[in-house]
C-alpha cells in the first residue's frame, strides 16, 4: 500500500528503476534524452513524488528537455517558474505503460543486446588448470 505522506527516500525512482528491469529483459533500450520521476505501486499505478520544481530544474541543468512526472504532480506545473518550464516538454502519466510507451525504444533502435541474446552469446569459459600432481614427499604434514 503506498504511504505518500510519510517521508522516506527512494520511492520516486521507482518508474526509474521499472523503466530500467523491463528494459534490461525485453532488449529495448530507454532513451536517454528523458528524465523521469514518480513512485510504482504493485500495480503499476504511478504515484506523486515531492521536490517536482528541483527535479525538474536538476534534468534542465543535464540537457534534458522532456520528462515524465506523475499526473498527481501536474498541478504542481504552476509553481515552476516560467524560465524553467520555458523549452520543457513535461509529461504527466498514471500508469507504466504509458511511460514504457514513451521511454522505450523501438528494439530496432537499440544499441545493446538483450538480456536473452546476451546470455545466450556469453558462454562462461572455465580455466583450464593442469591436475595436481604432489607425491607423498611434497605433502605438508599434519600437525596435531
Amino acid at each position: 500500500m503506498p504511504e505518500g505522506g510519510i517521508p522516506k527516500d527512494g520511492p520516486s525512482a521507482g518508474i526509474t528503476m521499472a523503466a530500467a528491469l523491463i528494459s534490461a529483459l525485453s532488449g529495448r533500450q530507454v532513451r536517454r534524452e528523458i528524465a523521469m520521476t514518480g513512485e510504482i505501486t504493485l500495480r503499476g499505478s504511478v504515484l506523486g513524488i515531492g521536490g517536482l520544481n528541483e527535479k525538474v530544474l536538476a534534468a534542465q541543468r543535464f540537457g534534458i528537455r522532456q520528462v515524465i512526472i506523475p499526473a498527481e504532480n501536474e498541478k504542481d506545473l504552476k509553481e515552476l517558474p516560467a524560465p524553467l518550464r520555458k523549452g520543457m516538454k513535461i509529461a504527466a502519466v498514471k500508469h507504466i505503460d504509458e511511460v514504457l510507451a514513451i521511454v522505450l525504444a523501438a528494439k530496432a533502435e537499440a544499441e545493446t543486446p538483450g538480456v536473452a541474446e546476451l546470455t545466450e552469446t556469453a558462454a562462461i569459459k572455465k580455466p583450464s588448470a593442469p591436475p595436481l600432481r604432489r607425491s607423498a614427499i611434497e605433502q605438508p604434514a599434519m600437525v596435531n
